[in-house]
């Protein structure tokens, strides 16, 4: 149902999640009066098992995940115009909203849910009549299962996974797996349903470009030497400064910029396997330019994808040692990110320093490959 986007009048108050700003067309479930139930389902839920017995539940159920406050991620209600009306009539006379989001807003519509009965489903089938709430296991924090890499919630049954936490590690990012290992669950559930139409044509663009960066930088191997200039002492020096400048802002955007053009819900394994291919394309690119050592160059990369093992790794006993293992990782690694730096600005040096590195002006250059490094 298109629906047009309620404005939100809590959007000028004091700490506003500007995220927020349309989450009240939440509301207009309630409208949806040709069904006699609905559960309202954020994107970010992963299911592990049926949860038909939703339906079964009365005018509104939702799930306590906080002691106090009951979560909208999902819940349970009976469509109905009266109550959409007097919704969007609180919304009009300022009803008080902490949040100015929709879980303030239905938390402080149904105040009373916390004193309501636990839901059990009837076994015959049948619908209850009245508010209820849900078991935890219907809305089980993802936070709880990287502390013990596994579920053990005894409250009802364990059914649906739900993400609360930073925004920017949603399970519908490619970058938030193997960092959070629910991820992966998550993007299957979407492959076996949406699919990946929209964001495919664009990765088969970008991996048939860096394959192209690849193909000429190993066949045409530019580089900077054949760049002419009057030397002077007086310049010298400035123009080492500005290319090492160069060079080095080179790498960082080798390894910034795919991160930012990939699309950014892409599956996971596409995504970290689309941003190891354009940082090693446009590395290459430095490579040949500035006449630098691969390896060094490639460490980063060879970091991340060893990180990226860590993390995936599938046999930790819990998160704490998952934690303490990437940590170590890190530990061990950051010598070598150390030394492949000093070698990158120790290379360049020489390479500048080298007398045939910039043919002065009027002068032939010198034969191709006779200055470059391998």
């Amino acid at each position: 149902m298109r629906v047009e986007n309620v404005d939100n009048p809590y959007k000028n108050q004091p700490n506003f999640n500007r995220r927020f700003k349309l989450t009240l067309n939440k509301l207009y479930v309630w409208k949806l009066i040709e069904y006699e139930r609905v559960v309202m389902l954020d994107a970010d839920n992963l299911f592990l098992r049926r949860a038909d017995e939703l339906f079964q539940c009365g005018q509104f159920c939702a799930v306590f995940i906080n002691p106090c406050i009951f979560h909208t991620g999902l819940f349970v209600l009976q469509p109905s115009m009266e109550v959409f009306k007097d919704m969007l009539h609180q919304l009009e006379i300022g009803k008080e909203n902490p949040d100015g989001a929709d879980q303030g807003f239905i938390s402080g519509y149904f105040p009373d849910l916390l004193d309501m009965p636990m839901f059990h489903p009837p076994l015959n089938g049948t619908t209850v009549n009245g508010s209820y709430r849900l078991p935890l296991g219907y809305q089980m924090d993802a936070t709880y299962y990287y502390l013990r890499l596994r579920w053990n919630v005894p409250c009802g049954p364990n059914s649906v996974i739900t993400f609360p936490g930073a925004s920017w590690l949603k399970p519908w990012y490619w970058w938030s797996w193997p960092v959070l290992p629910l991820g992966i669950q998550w993007h299957e559930q979407r492959r076996q349903s949406l699919g990946y139409g929209t964001e495919t044509p664009m990765a088969l663009i970008q991996c048939i470009v860096y394959l192209g960066i690849i193909a000429v930088t190993r066949l045409a191997r530019p580089n900077i030497s054949k760049i002419c200039y009057r030397r002077t002492e007086k310049n010298i020096s400035v123009i080492q400064a500005g290319l090492k400048m160069l060079a080095i802002w080179s790498i960082l955007a080798s390894y910034l910029l795919p991160s930012i053009i990939i699309p950014c819900t892409i599956h996971p394994l596409l995504g970290w396997g689309l941003y190891l291919l354009g940082s090693f394309a446009l590395c290459s690119i430095a490579i040949n330019a500035f006449m630098l050592p691969m390896l060094p160059v490639l460490t980063p990369c060879l970091g991340i994808f060893g990180v990226l093992l860590v993390m995936a790794f599938p046999l930790y006993p819990n998160g704490i040692i998952r934690c303490l293992s990437i940590f170590a990782y890190a530990f061990c690694a950051a010598p070598f990110l150390w030394v492949s730096l000093v070698k990158i600005m120790a290379s360049l040096q020489a390479s500048l320093e080298r007398e045939n590195f910039f043919p002065r002006l009027g002068e032939s250059s010198p034969p191709s490959g006779f200055n470059k490094l391998y």
